[in-house]
């Protein structure tokens, strides 16, 4: 591939840029026209599907099906049972997928797609809802929404109108607008993100620290009379490269890292821990994400950090936790 292209002329190779240049502003114009274009019956759709008491099943055919397989699951994955059925498959039997008390939604560009039609007069004989996205009022689709979602009508980036481009952008940016409005009308937090995602990047992200530090058992504490000599070997056997000074009510006092070692090094036979320590240790609470605990240790170019509870006013360590941790996670 790359043989092909530099085999262009300059001029061929600056006409590729430039054209993929063109089609990122058509389809940026077209969902800025999206915006100005949405209205009372987006709240309406959004309504519908905070509404429905069952599942809201989603159909399209073609590129809008395509659309409408990531829109179910967007929502599937965002607090709303969803499931896309494809048109052709439901006039075969698969209309058994929509029952009473689901919503339909029909994805279709000109509205006019005939085999959306079977779908269509089965959800009004079962008298389920219709939201209808197209961009023609006056279309099949229309003629049997409850919810008439009308898309602007926009020329496609295909330099012959007909490969499905700007329509697909804007039918998907509608989708992702609903899906949003409709996470945040349920109040769906992260915490329900993480019971949906327990499993790759999204759901490491979502994981708590309290779930990765090292315990009680792993930390490694001195107090503010130990010596220094101790010190060492208790920061040596723990492994993190630091130790953390508590006093007798298990308070975070301070920690000693290397870098205190070193800055102390010509007095370290008769100090203390106290006499060495930091006394502004940098902890990160139990109940925060492992992106952002990450974020943390970078922004402050540390590599470990006690954990505390974070309705602990004492900073009274439960756990420790170390760069290396998020990089064995797949974080970092």
């Amino acid at each position: 591939m790359a043989t092909a292209i530099h085999s262009q002329s300059d001029t061929g190779v600056q006409k590729l840029l430039e054209r993929g240049i063109e089609v990122v502003h058509i389809e940026k114009d077209a969902l800025a026209k999206l915006a100005e274009s949405l209205d009372d019956t987006f709240i309406a759709a959004c309504e519908a599907i905070l509404g429905c008491r069952g599942r809201v099943v989603i159909t399209g055919m073609g590129k809008s099906g395509h659309v409408g397989r990531k829109f179910a699951a967007t929502l599937s994955a965002t607090g709303t049972p969803s499931s896309y059925v494809h048109p052709a498959e439901a006039a075969h039997g698969d209309l058994g997928m929509l029952v009473p008390g689901d919503v339909l939604v029909v994805l279709s560009n000109s509205g006019n797609t005939n085999e959306l039609r079977p779908f269509l007069a089965y959800a009004r004989t079962i008298r389920v809802p219709v939201v209808g996205i197209a961009s023609r009022v006056d279309s099949l689709v229309m003629q049997f929404a409850d919810v008439k979602l009308c898309i602007p009508a926009l020329r496609e980036a295909c330099a012959a109108n007909i490969a499905p481009t700007t329509s697909t952008t804007v039918q998907l940016a509608l989708c992702d607008a609903l899906a949003m409005a409709v996470m945040d009308a349920r109040g769906f937090s992260r915490d329900g993100m993480k019971a949906l995602h327990p499993g790759g990047a999204i759901g490491l992200r979502l994981t708590s620290v309290s779930e990765i530090m090292h315990g009680i058992s792993r930390m490694p504490l001195v107090s503010p009379t130990e010596e220094m000599k101790k010190v060492i070997s208790v920061m040596t056997a723990g492994g993190f490269g630091i130790a953390g000074v508590v006093d007798e009510t298990s308070k975070l006092l301070g920690v000693i890292t290397d870098g205190d070692i070193r800055r102390h090094f010509d007095v370290l036979q008769r100090a203390t821990a106290e006499t060495v320590m930091s006394r502004t240790p940098r902890i990160i609470g139990a109940d925060l994400l492992a992106e952002d605990a990450l974020r943390f240790l970078n922004d402050e170019k540390i590599t470990c950090a006690f954990v505390c509870r974070p309705e602990d006013q004492d900073a009274v360590p439960v756990g420790i936790v170390h760069v290396h941790d998020f990089i064995r996670l797949g974080l970092a």
